[in-house]
């Protein structure tokens, strides 16, 4: 069964409790654990919630939105272009979806379509962090040096914000720029440093610039955080095998010239 059809039918039924006093579900009940999920990289999550979000009114552009951005941060860019097509036609003209049709194009290698795309969201007055996050994007796609204007640019529209920051930091390592990455995500710490998931993206960045006792310290971070992050245990894993491998080489190359 394609993604689709699971975002139409409203993806997993919900299970209802039988308290004295039930919890309503209703549309924005739906769309704010639906950022919930978002916030903590849940993004499959994040787009079943979404398409929640629809069930209860299919003219919600934020929802929407919310779905293509999902599928992008899965990695799915072609199946983020189809859903974006499908929320653009009744929504033609939302500056923020314009912006991920830009971003699912810019990633799949539709340079022109994605420029294309990103002046449009800014023409239809498209003044959010998203709108200039996804330019950078684009901009990083065709390899242009104009993208830190517009990093630069959301982090002005959203200041001292960690989500933000997150954000920007997501693009820059896709794009493998993990010293900006790595700065991005040491500020957005210094606004939110009980997240998980911002310790665990640093030590990443940290083992990829072969920061191997800064990135052992931060995804020990990330574990404490969150002991059940199977992510934050394969890197720690990963980091572990990359120590024991450097110690080794040491050791031979100082074998060899002893």
């Amino acid at each position: 069964m394609s993604r689709f059809v699971n975002l139409e039918l409203g993806g997993e039924s919900e299970d209802h409790g039988h308290g004295t006093k039930p919890l309503v579900k209703d549309e924005s009940y739906y769309f704010a654990e639906a950022g919930s999920a978002f916030e903590n990289g849940l993004f499959e999550t994040a787009l079943r919630l979404y398409s929640k979000v629809l069930e209860f009114n299919a003219e919600n552009a934020a929802a929407w939105t919310g779905q293509v951005r999902m599928l992008i941060e899965l990695g799915e860019f072609s199946e983020a272009k189809l859903w974006a097509d499908k929320a653009l036609e009744r929504f033609p003209h939302e500056p923020e979806l314009l912006a991920a049709k830009a971003v699912a194009l810019g990633r799949i290698g539709d340079l022109a379509g994605a420029l294309a795309f990103s002046d449009a969201a800014i023409e239809e007055r498209g003044d959010t962090p998203y709108v200039w996050l996804a330019r950078g994007d684009v901009l990083l796609a065709r390899e242009e040096s104009r993208s830190d204007y517009c990093f630069e640019k959301a982090l002005l529209l959203a200041p001292r914000n960690w989500f933000v920051n997150w954000l920007a930091a997501r693009i820059r390592l896709y794009y493998q720029q993990f010293a900006l990455a790595m700065k991005l995500l040491q500020q957005a710490l210094e606004w939110n440093a009980g997240h998980f998931l911002l310790w665990l993206e640093l030590g990443q960045c940290q083992s990829e610039l072969g920061l191997l006792a800064p990135a052992a310290k931060s995804l020990a971070q990330a574990r404490q955080l969150n002991p059940q992050s199977v992510e934050a245990d394969r890197a720690l894993a990963r980091l572990s095998e990359a120590s024991s491998l450097g110690r080794r080489f040491r050791g031979w190359w100082r074998r060899i010239f002893r």
